[in-house]
């Protein structure tokens, strides 16, 4: 399937010449979440391994909303959740024609498109070593700037010198300047991965609001009695909406 374009800054040092080529991937998976059910984390993978080989579970609902407390229960499923993740990952890398990647800009009282607009002046002279600026951006999530060129060769040139000095307001700032890359993924492998601590309930009728039918899961699974434990994390998404989680890499 097609993967989202998005734009990807690399920082950092090489400590060893075997490290240059390796490129550390950390997971950052949306899961979609339907509608009547609910993500539970516990806060040990033996927890949730337990629920899972339980299987049902009846989940008394004494939030004192419905009548009959006595005889209301639900019965819900626990399943694993299950995601891909890369096991290997290949990009293919070049190096723009005529593009630069300005870095070590100054932080300055001035609006973002105000200091675009500075260095495209000063880069769209050629005594400063540019010509005309064909596009300017700032990198998402960045304080890096993008300048595209119309010609080529001027990048090159402005590469070879690694910084200089620009001049913005009433003082001159030493600005980075270095080769700016794009990355084709030419081979992505998946692999099936299981989350340890998390536990996917389904089957949850919407019969109470959101944050009543919360409380009744997490107070529900808390109980050693029922096989549960101590719960890290609960999101429940009622019928009929859907919901997207995100799961990060478990450092714990």
């Amino acid at each position: 399937s097609s993967l989202p374009e998005k734009k990807v800054i690399f920082k950092g040092l090489a400590a060893n010449k075997e490290d240059m080529n390796k490129l550390m991937l950390t997971p950052l998976i949306h899961y979609p979440v339907p509608g009547g059910s609910a993500l539970i984390t516990f806060e040990e993978a033996k927890v949730a391994q337990r629920i899972i080989e339980m299987r049902e579970h009846m989940v008394e609902l004494s939030c004192g909303e419905l009548d009959e407390l006595d005889q209301c229960r639900v019965r819900v499923q626990a399943v694993p959740v299950e995601i891909l993740l890369p096991s290997a990952l290949e990009i293919r890398l070049t190096q723009s024609r005529r593009r630069i990647l300005l870095s070590a800009l100054p932080s300055l009282d001035i609006s973002k498109e105000a200091l675009l607009d500075k260095l495209e002046l000063f880069f769209s002279k050629k005594k400063n070593g540019g010509s005309e600026v064909e596009s300017r951006e700032f990198l998402e999530d960045s304080d890096q700037v993008v300048l595209t060129f119309s010609q080529d060769g001027v990048a090159e040139l402005l590469i070879e010198k690694g910084h200089i000095q620009v001049p913005i307001g009433k003082g001159k700032y030493k600005v980075k300047i270095s080769p700016c890359m794009s990355g084709d993924i030419s081979n992505l492998q998946l692999q099936p991965s299981r989350c340890p601590r998390t536990v996917l309930l389904l089957g949850i009728p919407d019969v109470l609001s959101e944050e009543s039918m919360r409380d009744a899961l997490e107070i529900h699974f808390q109980k050693a009695s029922r096989g549960g434990g101590e719960v890290d994390a609960l999101a429940y998404v009622p019928a009929g909406r859907t919901g997207v989680a995100v799961f990060v890499e478990d450092t714990g």
